[in-house]
């Protein structure tokens, strides 16, 4: 309203008119400017400011985005670290559990071993002993028959005379319980 009181009053002698005099203001010119001005600002915010307002609220949507996104990465990163503390305590567990029955499963094994080899060696000496006891009949026994063929022999070259078969067999039986009381 000011500005149409103006242009109705160019030669007035009002203090605002003065003032523009003063400056050397050109109405025309100046309304021309405003209107110009006023149809730039309007353009303007229909092509270019709606577009930078729709940007920075995109821009603004997607940082909100990020950062709930990168709290929820905060999140799921100590959920996976808690998780992977908790295996870890967990396999650390299990692998003492697989050592102790390992342990006891060598010591087992070390024991049954040891009970076998003590059985084998069992075996071997019983086998020993009684194979000694065998080869001390069979040396008893060819010890008799040699004695008692000795005593034939010398009984028989003492007499001078040949003895039969029952005085020999008399003879080696003599000699053979003889040497059995004296062989034990």
């Amino acid at each position: 309203m000011n500005a149409l009181f103006l242009l109705a009053e160019p030669e007035g002698g009002g203090q605002i008119a003065e003032i523009a005099r003063n400056f050397g203001v050109d109405w025309p010119h100046l309304i021309a400017q405003m209107v110009s001005f006023a149809i730039v600002c309007a353009l303007l915010y229909r092509f270019a400011y709606r577009r930078v307002l729709a940007m920075l609220a995109e821009r603004r949507r997607t940082i909100a985005e990020s950062l709930a996104n990168a709290e929820r990465i905060k999140a799921d990163l100590a959920r996976t670290e808690e998780q992977h503390t908790q295996l870890m305590g967990e396999a650390s567990l299990r692998a003492a559990k697989l050592l102790e029955e390992a342990r006891a499963a060598a010591a087992a094994v070390e024991q049954r071993e040891s009970q076998r080899a003590l059985a084998v060696a069992d075996g071997i000496l019983v086998r020993a002993r009684e194979q000694a006891a065998l080869d001390h009949a069979r040396m008893l026994a060819e010890l008799k028959g040699e004695v008692g063929r000795l005593v034939v022999e010398t009984t028989a070259a003492v007499a001078g005379k040949v003895l039969t078969a029952e005085d020999q067999r008399r003879l080696i039986e003599e000699t053979a319980k003889r040497v059995t009381v004296v062989a034990e």
